[in-house]
């Protein structure tokens, strides 16, 4: 039997070794939730609700053990891994509460002799692929209204995180979710692909990079099922010159080195209006200079490793182009031992002199490093942030909340924030433009693509 293991970024040890699910394992699965579905979907929604309830509740009692698991499997700081769990229940509470709304069929206007009326109807198995990076914050996103919806769901977690999978599976369980209805599988690529192509799986749900998003598209291609997308961003924000500096150089420097810079609605390029560029630099490197780089498991640690050595090395090589190309680097890495070449551990870095002929400004980057450029006016700036193959979030901060808007409505990406940033609001539609990818999770939009329309015309005789 094939197994995998989780190798942590804390020290390089195996901290989970499981084995990938058989063939004969995958096809009981496909089966198991094809026959939950007929049952599942005609449960009462206030049912479904409150086993859901029930889920969260029992997900939140165990926090301070899966808090552990992610620190060791995927590296964050033990001081931030709470904040996921209190993210999941915030995320799936909000779902749970406003699917009576989302879920309620659409009355049309009175017409004579006729009764007409839209309902949103579940589409069958959910297949969910979900990523290390934020590995309930993803992975939520999709189950909990999928299910609330009366899809049965699959989960596909990665690899670096299986746990998390093993984990909400044990929640719904003890909830009391009927059979079938939940349930995950370790899975290869290969075999991934395959569950993408299998007739009874209606919807997929993937996290992940642009090309693992093709490899969906790619799988499902000729199959009329629906899919969505969030591959990631190269997100810009503007700080203007009426802006806040103090709260502006404080929101966008946690945006760009929370979880090592794993996000992929991070903070990962900065524009800065000339007048105010030096002040925000300044600020900038003293906030940077504070983080304390180490193990993760320690209570002190602020920034942790990156998830792999091969993640380090390709910063470090974005970052040292970059250099070579003219940025200039303001962090001295001495002031962080812990950094290490050939580890995960990597220190932060801010870059000036940067423009977009350089890979670390255009380019995915997904860790500790963030390019700042000078911009002369509103629209320099807003043409930058444009200057993007990513559209997922961007952030813009100015004291005018009115030219604020105004940029915003110019600004190519799925979510616009007005001083803040990386960070996603339940009541919000979650979604990408360009190749941050398509669909939609969270607010009563996300339920829209998890079901389908049926129209109900019915003549009175």
């Amino acid at each position: 039997m094939e197994r995998f293991q989780t190798i942590t970024p804390v020290d390089g040890s195996v901290y989970v070794e499981r084995p990938f699910a058989t063939a004969s394992e995958i096809s009981a699965a496909l089966e198991s939730a094809a026959k939950a579905y007929p049952l599942w979907k005609s449960t009462p929604l206030e049912v479904r609700q409150s086993l859901c309830r029930k889920a969260v509740e029992y997900f939140v009692a165990k926090g301070e053990e899966i808090a552990e698991e992610i620190t060791w499997m995927m590296g964050r700081p033990i001081a931030h891994t709470k904040g996921e769990v209190a993210g999941f229940e915030e995320r799936a509470l909000h779902m749970i509460d406003i699917a009576p709304e989302a879920l309620s069929p659409m009355p049309l206007p009175d017409k004579a002799g006729f009764r007409r009326y839209i309902k949103r109807v579940p589409l069958g198995t959910v297949f969910v692929v979900a990523p290390w990076n934020y590995p309930y914050l993803t992975a939520v996103n999709a189950i909990v209204p999928a299910l609330l919806a009366g899809n049965t769901v699959l989960l596909k977690h990665s690899a670096q995180t299986p746990l998390c999978a093993e984990r909400m599976a044990e929640a719904f369980a003890e909830a009391g979710l009927p059979e079938g209805v939940f349930q995950y599988l370790h899975l290869s690529h290969a075999d991934t692909e395959s569950v993408m192509q299998h007739d009874s799986i209606r919807h997929v749900a993937f996290t992940g990079s642009v090309p693992g998003g093709r490899v969906v598209e790619k799988a499902i291609a000729g199959r009329f099922i629906s899919a969505g997308l969030e591959l990631g961003g190269k997100d810009p924000a503007y700080i203007r010159h009426d802006a806040n500096v103090p709260n502006a150089v404080d929101t966008v420097i946690d945006g760009a080195f929370f979880n090592s810079g794993q996000s992929c609605c991070g903070m990962e390029r900065l524009y800065v209006h000339e007048s105010v560029f030096d002040d925000v630099v300044d600020a900038a490197i003293k906030l940077v200079n504070q983080y304390q780089l180490g193990r993760p498991d320690v209570a002190s640690t602020t920034l942790g490793p990156l998830v792999r050595t091969a993640s380090a090395d390709f910063v470090r090589g974005q970052t040292e182009e970059a250099i070579l190309q003219g940025a200039k680097p303001l962090i001295d890495a001495s002031n962080f031992p812990a950094s290490q070449v050939s580890s995960p551990y990597l220190a932060p870095q801010l870059l000036v002199n940067v423009d977009h002929s350089m890979r670390v400004m255009t380019e995915e980057t997904f860790g500790p490093v963030l390019g700042v450029q000078r911009v002369s006016s509103d629209e320099e700036a807003l043409r930058l942030m444009n200057e993007s193959e990513f559209g997922l979030t961007a952030a813009i901060f100015t004291q005018d909340e009115e030219r604020g808007e105004q940029l915003a409505d110019h600004v190519e990406s799925g979510t616009v924030f007005l001083n803040r940033c990386d960070y996603l609001d339940p009541g919000l539609a979650w979604v990408g433009v360009k190749n941050s990818g398509r669909g939609c999770t969270l607010s009563k939009i996300g339920f829209e693509h998890l079901t389908r329309p049926k129209s109900y015309h019915f003549k009175r005789v």
